[in-house]
């Protein structure tokens, strides 16, 4: 526990369960446990996945109407694009060049984070430091 609180992580009690490994449910129905001051859930009173209820036929049929106007829509605006000179190649080479970008940007982020920890200041305190804009 000391390293999730020096590292200021928080347990989500929705994600996280208890196995009770001696004892039975019955024994435990008073008891809430407490970890970090988070109280836990017994698996018993997690819903499990299958718990679910299946959406019904007329469900599924505006789910699929939504689609197909969603493709629809998709399919009109790809030919203005088209209409207007773009081209696939050139929105794949775009899409390539923001994955690039985000990538450094990650890395910069990444950097200044670990300057800052160094310092013992916030990143957002570094900022001016190398001409950022907080907004960006």
């Amino acid at each position: 526990m000391d390293c999730m609180r020096a590292n200021k992580l928080k347990l989500n009690p929705d994600k996280t369960e208890m196995l009770l490994v001696n004892g039975s449910p019955d024994q435990m129905m008073d008891v809430r446990p407490v970890l970090d001051e988070v109280t836990l859930p017994l698996k018993e009173q997690v819903p499990s996945p299958t718990a679910c209820q299946p959406a019904n036929k007329d469900t599924l049929q505006r789910e699929i109407e939504v689609l197909k106007r969603k493709d629809l829509a998709l399919d009109q605006e790809i030919a203005q694009l088209s209409a207007e000179g773009y081209s696939l190649e050139e929105l794949e080479d775009h899409i390539s060049l923001l994955h690039e970008y985000n990538e450094i940007k990650d890395s910069g982020q990444m950097l200044l984070g670990r300057l800052a920890v160094i310092r013992g200041v916030t990143t957002r305190e570094l900022y001016p430091e190398f001409d950022l804009d907080v907004n960006d």
